[in-house]
């Protein structure tokens, strides 16, 4: 019997030696299940027989598989022949009532949901790790100072505490989602050829779904509908969408240009083979890559959604491949993310620099306000601190050694001569954006990844 008790490492949960353990069991519950119902010819001894003595061998099963050209049936052969190896000559085969009122998608559609519900909670588990350690983090840096940047341009000040509290907020939505998306696929189904129940009794599918943790599917039509699926791995490719927002802003602030953070460069860790200087950010490359084919494998279970009638097989082929690899590279993505977000070195005299290097523009919109509260309209305003904004950012560009700061250029123009020195420093004080921060991290303090 499989201990439910325990979760496999992801890449075991799509091993064929873990489908097989899911097979037998849902086999050996429903044997035990016919029993229990007593409408059927097994008895509760055969029923214990089975349980004592069901196994298999993948190898065997494989051989089976190349002979048959069906996997179910390969497997039902092997584990019947386990369960009869020990029966006198001349007594009834218990191995009779395994499979008995079922078709193949009973068993194989109820153990993937099974499989799926057991890889979801280790993706919850993983998404819960780093929201915590992102929550953790922006408290560490609320105070730390930077410039915040939209369309790749300085913007305003900001603190870089906020990143990781933005970053912590979508992960707890991921994993709300991540829990609705568990419910959503927890569902088993034993309804017999189409789904009528011709040669099985529903209390079975019941028995067997409940001892699964599952709920029974209301009406299977043989297959249970990939509705249930794609909306899972519509909720992966989101949460890998959410790794790669991570993994590309800090790639952005290890450009050496801007080196701000820096994932974690490990002892005797090389970063090419050309250059020795070089550090470059592969961990977060490879997460950003990975999100990929998490998002392009949700294509693949959208397009499984529409089958031909009550069932085909055209979505098994491809759902074989693409959830096991979303799971495994989802997986390991937040592996890679727990560990670089948790070590992230981060460089505050970088981020002064950085807040500094446009000689003050990044005031500009605190200017243009204290303006307008002085009796200018903001239309003259606008015209004042833009003329003087583009003077400063043109020595910039020309790297002029004589160039000013935004703040000279205001005060010797005659149309800002009313700013009083006191104003002037009030407005330049990058604190003076963040007066009320405090409401942000407030809020971020009740946030729970329970």
């Amino acid at each position: 019997m499989i201990d439910r008790y325990t979760r496999p490492e992801m890449g075991n949960i799509f091993e064929l030696e873990h489908k097989y353990e899911v097979w037998q069991e849902i086999e050996v519950l429903a044997c035990e299940a016919h029993a229990e119902l007593g409408e059927s010819g097994i008895t509760k001894e055969e029923a214990k027989w089975i349980r004592d003595h069901a196994k298999f061998n993948k190898a065997e099963v494989d051989e089976i598989e190349a002979v048959t050209n069906h996997d179910v049936i390969a497997f039902l052969t092997n584990m019947g022949s386990y369960i009869d190896a020990d029966v006198p000559e001349g007594e009834p085969k218990p191995s009779r009532w395994v499979h008995y009122g079922m078709t193949s998608s009973d068993l194989g559609d109820t153990a993937l949901c099974y499989q799926l519900c057991e890889a979801t909670d280790i993706l919850i588990e993983d998404c819960r790790k780093l929201g915590e350690i992102c929550k953790r983090r922006a408290f560490e840096e609320k105070d730390t100072l930077c410039v915040g940047r939209t369309h790749g341009i300085h913007a305003e000040p900001m603190t870089f505490g906020m990143k990781f509290g933005s970053w912590a907020w979508e992960l707890k939505r991921d994993l709300d989602r991540l829990k609705d998306a568990r419910k959503n696929v927890s569902f088993g189904a034993i309804s017999g050829a189409v789904g009528t129940y011709s040669s099985i009794d529903p209390r079975v599918e019941e028995y067997v779904c409940k001892h699964l943790g599952l709920v029974h599917d209301p009406l299977s039509t043989q297959v249970i509908s990939r509705d249930h699926h794609a909306y899972l791995a519509g909720v992966l490719a989101t949460t890998a969408a959410t790794c790669e927002r991570i993994a590309t802003e800090i790639r952005n602030l290890q450009r050496t240009d801007t080196l701000e953070a820096e994932e974690p460069f490990r002892k005797g860790q090389k970063g090419s083979s050309a250059m020795p200087h070089k550090r470059n950010p592969i961990t977060v490359e490879k997460v950003c890559g990975l999100s990929r084919v998490v998002k392009a494998n949700a294509q693949v279970a959208f397009d499984n959604v529409a089958l031909w009638h009550e069932r085909d097989i055209s979505h098994s082929s491809a759902e074989r491949v693409a959830q096991a690899d979303s799971f495994i590279a989802l997986d390991h993505m937040f592996q890679c993310l727990i560990r670089i977000v948790d070590g992230l070195q981060l460089y505050p005299a970088q981020m002064m620099a950085n807040l500094n290097k446009t000689r003050g523009l990044i005031f500009s919109s605190k200017v243009l306000l204290h303006l307008v509260d002085t009796g200018i309209t903001r239309e003259d305003a606008y015209k004042i601190v833009q003329e003087n904004a583009m003077a400063t950012w043109h020595e910039i560009q020309q790297c002029d050694p004589n160039g000013t700061t935004f703040r000279t250029k205001l005060e010797a123009d005659p149309r800002c001569s009313h700013l009083t020195k006191e104003e002037l420093d009030q407005i330049f004080d990058p604190w003076s954006f963040l007066g009320r921060i405090d409401v942000v991290f407030d809020r971020l303090e009740q946030l729970s990844f329970e």
